[in-house]
């Protein structure tokens, strides 16, 4: 069974930086893209950034220059580092794989969220 899992939530004042593992396990058979997208309170949920097995990397545009999308080099994880911190980022980030599994095609699965909030 496929598992996503994130780490590195938290509080942090405006101008700070925040880190953001996820860590993918669970009969994967390959991993086609990894990445995050964001739900603040009453909006929907956006694409922050996504990395390709093959190291190609996209961002929205409103983080571009201040995060970074990186991963290991088996695909087991994404990081998303977060640079200058400004209140709208906050949200709820989820990590997001495409991938397929020993017994099933490709597919998109769901990490549980982690809670970024941005105040002073």
């Amino acid at each position: 069974q496929v598992q996503l899992v994130e780490s590195g939530g938290g509080l942090v004042q405006p101008g700070g930086s925040l880190r953001l593992s996820c860590q993918a396990s669970g009969g994967i058979g390959g991993i086609a893209n990894m990445g995050w997208y964001r739900q603040a309170p009453g909006k929907q949920r956006e694409f922050v950034a996504l990395v390709t097995n093959v190291g190609n990397t996209d961002y929205v545009d409103s983080v571009k220059g201040r995060f970074t999308i990186s991963r290991a080099g088996d695909m087991s994880a994404v990081y998303l580092q977060m640079n200058s911190l400004k209140p709208e980022d906050t949200a709820v980030y989820y990590c997001n794989a495409n991938l397929h599994t020993f017994v099933l095609g490709p597919r998109a699965y769901w990490g549980q969220g982690t809670q970024v909030a941005v105040s002073s």
